[in-house]
């Protein structure tokens, strides 16, 4: 009775190994396992759910930003500058306007060289093609105004000149200066029917300037178009003047005063400015359509992820059910 089959003690053997083994390794497949894996599963969701949600955010603000920018360049244009190099230029048109000056001489020259004077004071030679115009201010329509209108320098290249000389009898002023004008072509005065008309226009739309007696003053011109927005194309000159000292010789010069002015082209660039609009519509619309496309992509994104974790929610819970009854 006390001896035991040795097959009996064997099975206790392994059902005692079976049951250390059990307690040792648990089972892969046990509720705390699942729970934990679904809960990181569920974690990485919410964080990657987060993450989108704030890059649909950055996206929101980006097309917010792309269309304020657009907006505001379109109010907003930029300046154009470019030089367009010519041969020559049309004649433009000077308009002087002497009063009781008269004018002595107007001769054209070239390459920037003037012959010396030949009996100053007295008339000379008059070899430009002038015209004489009387119209009445176009500011006040009360006072006439008289203008002796003079056929500017053409070639450019040539650096061509054109050198006046006027000469005013004594005056009771104690300053004593001739006003002129410039205005963009001679050929159109010509071709003008009412040559008045046409210089009240002038003087509204150009700027006038002065040349004092005493001094010879001379004129580097350049001209400048600009492009308006509503497509209007203006022409403005600028000019750079500079003034020497007329050293008088005359031996029996009284209280008249000489002038002496010289009108030439600076360079042969025309300056051409106009407003450019930097917003490209094409341009906001292509990122408009990527930042909608990774919304949509992120919103799809969002919306499966919720899906996922319901769905993994509900197979857990009905997991949880499961093994409660088995165990009941």
């Amino acid at each position: 009775m006390e001896q035991v089959p040795a097959d009996l003690v064997a099975g206790t053997e392994e059902v005692d190994e079976e049951d250390t083994s059990s307690t040792i390794l648990p089972d892969s497949n046990s509720p705390s396992v699942r729970f934990s894996k679904s809960c990181l599963k569920n974690v990485f969701s919410v964080i990657l759910l987060f993450i989108y949600l704030l890059l649909m955010a950055v996206a929101v603000f980006l097309v917010y930003q792309t269309i304020a920018d657009f907006q505001e360049k379109l109010k907003h244009p930029v300046m154009s500058v470019s030089y367009k190099e010519v041969p020559f230029y049309d004649a433009p048109g000077i308009a002087i306007y002497p009063g009781q000056a008269e004018l002595l001489a107007c001769k054209h020259h070239y390459y920037d060289y003037i012959l010396p004077l030949v009996n100053p004071g007295l008339p000379g030679e008059i070899e430009c093609i002038t015209e004489r115009v009387n119209y009445t201010d176009p500011f006040t329509n009360e006072t006439t105004k008289h203008a002796v209108i003079v056929q500017g320098p053409r070639e450019v290249k040539k650096r061509e000149l054109v050198f006046m000389q006027f000469h005013l009898n004594e005056t009771d002023q104690d300053f004593s200066a001739i006003d002129y004008l410039l205005f963009f072509s001679f050929q159109e005065f010509l071709k003008s029917p009412n040559k008045s008309a046409f210089m009240k226009r002038c003087e509204s739309s150009y700027s006038s300037w002065k040349f004092s007696g005493g001094f010879r003053t001379w004129v580097k011109m350049s001209l400048v178009k600009t492009k308006e927005e509503d497509g209007r194309k203006t022409v403005e000159f600028r000019q750079e003047i500079s003034v020497v000292n007329y050293i008088e010789r005359r031996t029996k010069a009284g209280g008249d005063q000489l002038f002496f002015v010289v009108f030439e082209w600076k360079d042969p660039f025309i300056q051409e400015v106009q407003d450019i609009v930097t917003a490209n519509p094409w341009n906001m619309i292509a990122l408009l359509c990527g930042i909608f496309l990774a919304l949509f992509k992120a919103a799809d994104f969002a919306k499966l992820s919720v899906k996922w974790m319901i769905k993994i929610r509900k197979r857990h819970l009905k997991r949880r059910s499961q093994v409660l009854n088995h165990i009941s």
